[in-house]
């Protein structure tokens, strides 16, 4: 076989094969061999493709990836099929061709041609075709949206433009009244803000454009995205202006959708805006009562719907329907007006309008028109208010000049000329009032009848009046009598256009009853000033904050103050915070019905001294019942108040004499017993036997008597102290304790036995706990000496205090038979006693009882199985 092959090969090399005629160089011709590689490269496309990164490249280096897959093995594989290869063209490009593979002597031949041209095509019709259903698309959706739903509708198809030219953002812009403003936008803009863009659109061309880098306002803020301006045209003005941030494709179709997305949008708009106008026009007719009215000079009128139906006629009435609707005075002179417009006079005629049951009052329209053309157009205006109004204004006028007919004052009119005032006119009431006729001399002349000593006033009247355009003054004329009357001039002057003096309207008023009144009213006030300031007493008036608003001068002396200084002060600061909470609280109770309050106050006045006055006020309320002022009259009470504090302080030290015996054998007991220990202690120290445990307990012993006798001596000075000028709040208790403590010691010696009962809560009252312990040591004194008087086998007192919430009661009970009861009614009364002569001052229960109302307490007493029961009874105390 191989020979027979040999042989066959040599007899064909023998044959003579004429050679191939190479192809004409078109297109892209890539010489390959049995392998795909590229041999050779020919073709006027040649010069379009990239160079391959090996000199013997393959076919595949030459190809994009993707081409791969249609060239896959070798290129015998490839022969009879159509190629579609994209290659690598110059600067990145790509060169889109189709071709064939063909059997070249040795080695291939990859024939193919340029087809970008009819893909570029193919894409544009596909773009116009999805540009052209997407613009029927937005125009649709914005002409079928409601009314409230158009802004909303035109942002969300702004979103869809943006999405289909994948733009980064869209605004949408539109000239208005004010000038540009943005109607829409989708996406965060990454521009300047409106009032930037509103005037930098303004002096833009109209026409589609890139901004360029002479627009440094919108390139400075860009954020490197490109922008495409699109305006949209009516005529020569441009109506809108679409922003693209990241431009589309072609601005050929950006134009078309952005036409077919502003171009309905703004007819939606000028339909709103129309439709607005008219609802506007229809409201403000409907209103004012107006409307249209037409005449084709022949057959029916024609009336505005609306107006129609205000005057109850139809849309179209005949002219004779009209006629008959007005007043029968108006009907000739509308027919005369129809008749005279027809020739091209202008109609203007102000009708009444009856009811079709003629019933009730007419109304009044007013009726204009002229001819236009073929015919004639007008309006109808309802101006039955305005005649109402002129029928109340001639009303007022006749009942004006019915007043100034009969008004008891006189109505006077001065013309103005060469520099003085000349009397004119007087209403009817001068001659009741002065008694003058009106063509009298002093009519004429008023000037000459008034009063000598007023015509000063009555010349600086006429200067003010001249000056300042208008005067009030009050003087005395004469009447016809020859007596006088204070008049109350008041008058104006009117002047022309030019600024100048022509006539005063003025007003003459008896007002002589008034200002003789207004006299006697200013004397009494006079002297009831002078009786306010000379009194004695402090008076004054406030406001419910206790600023003063008057002070008469013994208060003010009071107060080390002028009488003018006082006024605005505030009387608080004279109060310490327990005395003006108080003052507040009794304002506060004053209602209308019980306007008095009394109290006796306490003041600290300057140079530190405490004052008390005895103060009564009265409120003074409004309409509503709210307090408004208080008037208050004061008397001073420091001299009483000194005088009783004497009197409870020497009844304090008459106390406190009768205790002396007792407290010095309080004191003299610790005495004994420290004198006792110091002496056994110094006996063990001579005797050396002394122990420290021995002379510790001895030490502490003396140290406790010590003790003792000075809480003893520093309770007799506290107690023999003055009180002082304020109560304050206290446990009545402590006083109870002090009062015992002082007593017992005494009362042990003498046989008397005394039973304290503690309470189980305690409370606070208000007052001086001194001057209370005072009144628990007379009331233990007084059972004391009762006890020891009668001589009772077991004498005892029982102290004890009982709590019911708002009153406190301590009660001192003894077992020495009780009080006579002839004697209880005297009990309180001052220098009443039952003791022998001379072993009391019959003041103990006299000042005690003082001092318990002083308090705000009572004390009774009363008999009960074994003697006599003293109840001190006072108000707790509550912060609150």
């Amino acid at each position: 076989m191989s020979g027979m092959f040999d042989r066959w090969l040599g007899g064909q090399a023998s044959v003579a094969v004429p050679p191939q005629p190479q192809p004409p160089a078109v297109g892209l011709q890539l010489w390959l061999d049995d392998n795909g590689q590229v041999q050779r490269v020919s073709g006027s496309l040649r010069t379009r493709l990239a160079a391959p990164a090996h000199p013997t490249a393959h076919v595949r280096d030459y190809l994009h990836r993707h081409s791969w897959l249609v060239i896959e093995g070798p290129p015998a594989d490839w022969q009879g099929q159509a190629l579609d290869l994209d290659f690598h063209a110059e600067h990145g490009a790509t060169l889109h061709t189709r071709g064939w593979l063909q059997r070249q002597a040795d080695g291939w031949l990859l024939q193919l041609f340029d087809i970008g041209d009819l893909l570029r095509k193919h894409e544009h019709d596909g773009q116009c075709s999805i540009t052209g259903h997407l613009a029927t698309e937005l125009s649709r959706s914005l002409r079928d949206c409601g009314e409230e739903r158009l802004r909303q509708t035109a942002t969300e198809q702004l979103q869809r433009l943006a999405e289909h030219w994948q733009a980064g953002s869209l605004r949408l812009m539109l000239l208005g009244e004010t000038g540009w403003s943005t109607y829409a936008c989708c996406n965060d803009w990454p521009w300047v803000d409106d009032e930037r863009l509103r005037h930098w659109l303004q002096p833009l061309p109209a026409q589609a454009r890139q901004v360029a880098a002479d627009f440094p306002l919108l390139q400075s803020s860009s954020a490197g995205l490109p922008l495409l301006l699109l305006p949209y045209s009516q005529g020569h003005c441009v109506q809108a202006w679409l922003l693209c941030a990241g431009c589309p494709a072609t601005p050929e179709a950006a134009e078309l959708l952005s036409q077919a997305l502003i171009e309905p949008l703004l007819s939606r708009l000028r339909q709103q805006h129309v439709l607005q106008r008219s609802q506007q026009l229809e409201g403000l007719q409907r209103q004012l009562g107006a409307g249209w009215w037409a005449w084709p000079l022949q057959g029916p009128l024609h009336l505005d719907p609306l107006m129609a139906n205000r005057l109850g006629l139809p849309c179209q009435p005949s002219v004779e329907q009209w006629l008959a609707r007005l007043h029968p005075a108006d009907r000739e002179a509308a027919r005369m007006a129809l008749e005279q417009v027809r020739e091209g006079a202008e109609l203007n005629l102000s009708l009444r309008l009856q009811d079709s049951d003629c019933l009730g009052s007419p109304s009044w329209v007013h009726w204009v028109g002229q001819l236009a053309g073929h015919q004639v157009q007008g309006f109808l205006l309802d101006i039955s208010a305005l005649k109402a109004q002129e029928l109340q204004a001639g009303a007022a006028r006749a009942r004006l000049e019915n007043l100034i007919a009969s008004s008891p004052a006189v109505i006077y009119v001065q013309r103005y000329g060469e520099g003085a005032l000349r009397s004119e006119f007087y209403s009817a009431s001068l001659t009741p009032l002065l008694g003058w006729a009106r063509d009298s001399e002093p009519a004429h002349h008023p000037g000459q009848a008034v009063h000598p000593d007023d015509r000063q006033l009555w010349l600086e009247r006429t200067r003010t009046l001249l000056r300042d355009g208008h005067v009030r003054s009050r003087y005395r004329l004469r009447n016809h009598l020859g007596g006088y009357h204070w008049i109350l001039d008041e008058a104006r002057l009117l002047r022309d256009d030019l600024g100048q003096p022509q006539e005063v309207v003025g007003l003459w008023l008896d007002v002589s009853e008034a200002t003789e009144a207004a006299e006697r009213v200013r004397q009494s006030e006079e002297r009831y000033r002078i009786l306010v300031e000379d009194s004695p007493a402090m008076i004054c008036r406030y406001r419910p904050d206790l600023e003063l608003l008057f002070a008469n001068r013994p208060l003010a002396e009071q107060l080390e103050c002028s009488t003018g200084q006082l006024c605005g002060m505030n009387l608080g600061q004279w109060l310490s915070d327990n005395q003006r909470t108080a003052f507040l609280q009794r304002l506060a109770a004053l209602t209308p019905e019980q306007p008095l309050g009394s109290a006796e106050i306490c003041l600290q006045l300057p140079g530190h001294r405490n004052a008390w006055w005895v103060w009564a006020e009265r409120g003074l309320f409004d309409e509503q019942g709210r307090l408004q002022e208080v008037q208050a009259v004061a008397r001073d009470n420091t001299e009483v108040r000194h005088s009783q504090r004497q009197l409870l302080q020497g009844a304090k030290m008459a106390t406190l004499g009768e205790l002396t015996t007792g407290l010095l054998h309080e004191i003299n007991q610790p005495l004994s017993v420290m004198r006792l220990a110091t002496v056994n202690a110094l006996k063990r120290l001579e005797n050396g036997a002394a122990d420290a445990g021995y002379l510790s307990d001895k030490l502490q012993r003396i140290a406790a008597q010590v003790e003792r006798t000075a809480c003893l001596v520093d309770h007799m000075r506290t107690y023999g102290r003055r009180s002082e000028a304020e109560g304050r709040a206290f446990d009545p208790w402590q006083a109870v304790e002090g009062a015992v403590a002082l007593l017992a010691e005494g009362l042990r010696g003498k046989g008397v036995a005394v039973r304290i009962e503690p309470p189980a809560a305690r409370s606070q009252v208000v007052g001086h706990q001194d001057q209370l312990e005072q009144v628990i040591i007379n009331l233990i004194v007084n059972a004391r000496d009762a006890l020891l008087e009668r001589k009772v086998a077991t004498p005892g007192i029982r102290i004890g205090q009982a709590f019911d919430g708002a009153r406190l009661y301590l009660q001192v009970e003894d077992n020495a038979g009780g009080i006579d009861p002839r004697l209880i009614e005297r009990i309180f009364e001052p220098f009443f006693t039952t003791k022998p002569s001379g072993a009391g001052t019959g003041l103990g229960l006299s000042v005690s009882h003082r001092i318990v109302e002083a308090m705000g307490g009572t004390m009774d007493v009363h008999n009960q199985a074994d003697g006599a029961c003293f109840v001190v009874c006072l108000p707790t105390y509550s912060a609150s």
